[in-house]
């Protein structure tokens, strides 16, 4: 059975290329998976995706975050699962909700390109952020995709612990790349507060 978030629309859908349901994991979002027959979808440009697994009981999950640290460094209760910090903690702490154990824990991550023009290295800033969390947490780092200039779609099956991952060009993923500029913007103009989603248990 696959969970999401409470209030998050279940967006799957069968993929005949892949002979899967197919569900995607939208920015600020994280979906886990126990089923050999799903699969989870994302696009990333400057966004990191982390797929996380335990690899006993064919538990895994993937995340979608956009920035490393909520304003002030601080992942408290106004971050939203959109910062690097909290979507960590909360799929890793779903996973051992769910009968995972933290010290078999294997992570695969992705994304972190410069898509953007902007001189902000936001891509290079979650690519260190989620590398640097991995290591200070003692998590298995199995594999990592970060960089580069192109966007990323990413298939993950959490049952075995599969990753297929294709590089797209710029005009394939608009709707992404414009949804990285909207939620920058809404940073830069609106306080954590507002119509950011707020994190909580």
């Amino acid at each position: 059975m696959l969970e999401h978030d409470p209030g998050e629309p279940n967006e799957g859908y069968f993929h005949p290329a892949f002979q899967a349901r197919a569900v995607k994991v939208l920015l600020g979002d994280h979906k886990i998976s126990q089923r050999p027959d799903e699969m989870l979808v994302t696009t990333l440009g400057s966004c990191i995706s982390a797929c996380i697994r335990d690899p006993v009981l064919g538990l895994g999950g993937m995340n979608h975050f956009l920035l490393p640290e909520a304003p002030g460094g601080s992942d408290g209760g106004s971050a939203a699962a959109r910062y690097g910090g909290v979507a960590m903690e909360r799929l890793i702490n779903e996973i051992l909700r769910r009968g995972g154990r933290r010290d078999r824990l294997e992570v695969k991550v992705f994304g972190g390109a410069k898509v953007i023009a902007s001189s902000n290295p936001i891509g290079r800033r979650n690519a260190e952020f989620v590398l640097a969390f991995i290591a200070a947490e003692g998590l298995g780092l199995v594999a990592q995709d970060l960089g580069g200039m192109l966007a990323r779609r990413i298939h993950y099956f959490p049952a075995t612990g599969k990753v297929m991952r294709r590089l797209l060009r710029q005009e394939a993923v608009e709707d992404t790349i414009r949804g990285e500029m909207r939620f920058m913007s809404d940073l830069r103009n609106k306080p954590v507060e507002g119509d950011i989603e707020l994190f909580g248990d």
